[in-house]
């Protein structure tokens, strides 16, 4: 074993050398021109004159004034149900035989077309983010022949017609190649458990088995599972188990607020990675240890556009805005908040993910996700943005006694005038904060970080509301909306009527 760590680590030293040797402005003029030939004979690359764009000096442009903006609703409706219904060479060719049903933050479900591409970029992003290992100094040698534990979805996935559908971590592991097998945790058969508190469960009872040198999944239910296993083995934390873990690869939400109770779990530093897996593809993943930055996967079946993220560019209904100017790679400047745009080798052309991304380093390609388009609180003008709203959050962990690691935020009314009521998860033990002072914290720090905020604070928003409740609220509320150890993403934002549907919840299990 000791033999087969050391290849790994050699293949990871010398193939971190080679890998994105094209820039990235490079790159993604080449994504693009194989996105256009792969589709050029689909339906979709027919109706939109995919081999005569080809035929261009000016193809990115010829392709942004041929190809709309898509919603996933406006694309579905048009395109993907075809697709899902059986029907080949839609968007892209051949049939689909894989759909990820996104959790995504409201009642509606979406299945997103993976295509046999799409997994193999899906599988090219782990090894990316793999080769970056390299660039992590202190990582153990042991570390290299260790096992890694990936807690996703369950990989029974629900067959209709003729495709396969589940969400996109049960979807990867299901199609996990077989010499990963040796690595791969808790392996296809609880992986297989529907579930999840009896996947966890069987996975707490097969712990001392294993020898897990790296931890991957959401931090909220990769936590709980950390304490199923330490209260199953009566431990003191996680190292007596697993001595060897050494790096946690997160994603899906801000890991930040969990770092705290990490501490409390672990007996030994680990490295933190933090990765952009989405429903629609692996984007990006933290590659150097000196920031928490994520480089975009710019050469892997991706092509990216950027659409400053202005009041102009959304519409009412949350799409962007048709005249709205996109950007590609070469043309973004750091620290400006962008609508991310993708088109990709699963058949999404100009498709909407919902994320806003920043550039912290151009050169490198390496952004930071700033928010949702739907989290945008924008009521009264305040023009809040989840970054800033994630900041605000991190300062109150920092100022008081406290370990926030959830929250939500809606615009309501109170009588004639607008509120901000917030709800935030604590843990527990720190849920009797001084509610006042808490208050007037968090409504200074977005004074000062946000002009629009405190503009508004002076005008139409007359006040802000501000409850803490146990974190487990959350988690419930989650269980209860079926995304228990899913691609969870809890609405940050919601509307006046989701949110007195959360309330009564709250109400009720408090």
């Amino acid at each position: 074993m000791e033999i087969i760590g050391n290849l790994i680590k050699s293949a990871i030293e010398v193939g971190s050398k080679f890998q994105n040797r094209k820039t990235p402005v490079e790159a993604q003029k080449e994504v693009l021109k194989h996105l256009l030939e792969k589709a050029k004979d689909t339906s979709f690359g027919k109706f939109h004159g995919f081999k005569s764009l080809l035929k261009l000096d000016n193809t990115k442009e010829a392709f942004q004034a041929e190809v709309p903006y898509h919603t996933y609703d406006q694309i579905d409706e048009r395109w993907w149900h075809k697709s899902y219904e059986g029907k080949p060479d839609i968007c892209w060719p051949g049939k689909v035989k894989f759909f990820a049903v996104s959790s995504g933050t409201t009642s509606t479900s979406k299945h997103i077309p993976v295509t046999e591409e799409m997994q193999e970029s899906i599988r090219n992003g782990g090894i990316h983010q793999i080769l970056s290992l390299s660039n992590f100094k202190g990582l153990p040698e042991s570390f290299y022949d260790k096992e890694i534990l990936m807690l996703g979805s369950s990989t029974d996935l629900n067959k209709v017609d003729e495709h396969l559908e589940g969400e996109i971590s049960g979807i990867s592991a299901y199609n996990i190649p077989n010499w990963f097998d040796r690595f791969y945790k808790p392996g296809s058969e609880i992986s297989a458990i529907n579930d999840w508190d009896e996947r966890v469960a069987e996975i707490a009872k097969n712990a001392k088995n294993w020898d897990i040198g790296s931890l991957s999944g959401i931090p909220s239910w990769i936590e709980l599972m950390l304490q199923k296993v330490i209260e199953y083995h009566k431990l003191d934390n996680i190292h007596d188990i697993w001595p060897n873990l050494a790096v946690y690869t997160s994603g899906g939400v801000a890991l930040d607020p969990y770092k705290k109770s990490f501490e409390k779990l672990f007996g030994k530093p680990v490295q933190y990675i933090d990765t952009y897996l989405a429903s629609e593809g692996y984007l990006a993943t933290q590659i150097r240890p000196d920031t928490d930055a994520m480089q975009l996967i710019y050469d892997n079946g991706v092509y990216f556009e950027f659409v400053p993220f202005t009041s102009d560019s959304i519409t009412e209904d949350g799409a962007i805005n048709p005249n709205a100017k996109a950007l590609s790679i070469e043309e973004v400047e750091e620290g400006v908040d962008y609508i991310l745009i993708i088109s990709t080798v699963s058949g999404a052309w100009r498709y909407m993910i919902g994320d806003t991304v920043a550039f912290t380093n151009k050169e490198l390609a390496e952004i930071k996700i700033t928010g949702r388009t739907k989290f945008f609180l924008n009521v009264v003008g305040s023009q809040l943005s989840v970054n800033k709203m994630d900041d605000a959050i991190s300062a109150i962990n920092e100022e008081f006694e406290i370990n926030i690691k959830e929250f939500t935020v809606a615009a309501v009314r109170e009588g004639d005038d607008y509120i901000h009521h917030w709800y935030l998860g604590a843990e527990n033990d720190s849920t009797n904060v001084d509610h006042k002072k808490l208050t007037h914290f968090l409504d200074d720090h977005l004074k000062d970080s946000n002009k629009n905020y405190k503009v508004a604070r002076n005008k139409a928003l007359k006040d802000i509301k501000v409850d803490v409740v146990p974190v487990q609220t959350f988690l419930d509320w989650n269980d209860a909306n079926k995304k228990k150890g899913g691609q969870v993403k809890m609405a940050k934002v919601m509307k006046e009527e989701a949110f007195r549907e959360w309330q009564e919840f709250v109400t009720n299990n408090n």
